[in-house]
């Protein structure tokens, strides 16, 4: 059973060293632009 704990815990060391990798080296910016969207307003 101690062995068993001993791998689930390696593995999710590594899955979060592996996410924390990804998050560094990806691109992860989003795409920037300008949006212009006409507004219609109903003052009453």
């Amino acid at each position: 059973m101690g062995r068993l704990i001993m791998a689930v815990l390696v593995l999710a060391l590594l899955g979060f060293a592996a996410l924390v990798g990804y998050a560094y080296v990806a691109d992860l910016s989003p795409a920037t632009g300008e949006v212009k969207v006409p507004v219609t307003l109903h003052a009453d």
